[in-house]
């Protein structure tokens, strides 16, 4: 069967993903530019949006996401309660490595910072949650998607290896590491990860973070219903 889609539903849906970068505002031209579509076009829709609560527009011209999505993510959050098992977990991560701990799924071609948990260092990775990022580079997007549609011997190392160990690869200042989560009846659910500044988290630091991530990742995977063992072995990417 064909799928069925609206195309104004679609273009509406378009200019809400334009801030799934972690934008705060965009122009109308900012929009145009991400979307490609007409400026009469985007001023129709957001009309819609705005209305139903979606988008607001300030005096300046600038476009923000609505109070309505923010309703809706927080009934989402409450009704699918990972969060009350992800957080304590990433907490004791950030805790025994002093690393920012992330918890990442996968939307599409994207990856999606769903919680984080500070590092106490100074000096630390930071970035929002709800924020998406690329899968094609960084240790969270490389797990993703190997346990999902990444084929070849690159992600079946991963794969073989049940980590991945990233340095400089997204970011030449830091360094990543994660590790598969899954769900009810041994689905793949996430990834679980650390990041820190390259500087203190060299290769063998991040081996030792690799082990506190697995032992985490085996907890936070039978308390979800899944099932993960712990693996010695492992890839990196210089």
């Amino acid at each position: 069967m064909a799928e069925q889609k609206v195309e104004a539903v679609e273009r509406a849906l378009a200019l809400l993903d334009c801030f799934n970068d972690g934008s705060a505002m965009l122009s109308l031209a900012q929009l145009a530019e991400r979307t490609g579509m007409y400026r009469s076009t985007i001023l129709r829709l957001a009309g819609s949006l705005q209305r139903n609560g979606y988008l607001t527009r300030d005096t300046d011209g600038q476009f923000r996401l609505g109070a309505t999505l923010w309703r809706l993510g927080s009934l989402y959050e409450r009704s699918f309660k990972l969060a009350d098992y992800v957080r304590p977990v990433l907490a004791d991560v950030a805790q025994m490595t002093e690393e920012t701990a992330v918890y990442y799924i996968r939307e599409g071609d994207r990856r999606i910072c769903l919680y984080r948990h500070e590092s106490s260092q100074s000096i630390r990775h930071h970035q929002e949650e709800g924020v998406a990022l690329p899968l094609d580079r960084g240790a969270g997007g490389h797990v993703l998607t190997a346990f999902t549609t990444g084929t070849g011997e690159f992600y079946e190392g991963i794969r073989k290896a049940g980590y991945y160990i990233s340095m400089g690869e997204r970011d030449p200042q830091t360094t990543a590491v994660a590790v598969p989560v899954y769900g009810i009846g041994s689905e793949f659910a996430g990834a679980l990860g650390a990041v820190g500044a390259k500087s203190r988290m060299d290769h063998a630091r991040a081996e030792e973070i690799k082990d506190v991530l697995l032992e985490r990742a085996a907890t936070l995977s039978a308390t979800l219903g899944g099932k993960i063992q712990p693996r010695e072995a492992g890839i990196q990417v210089p």
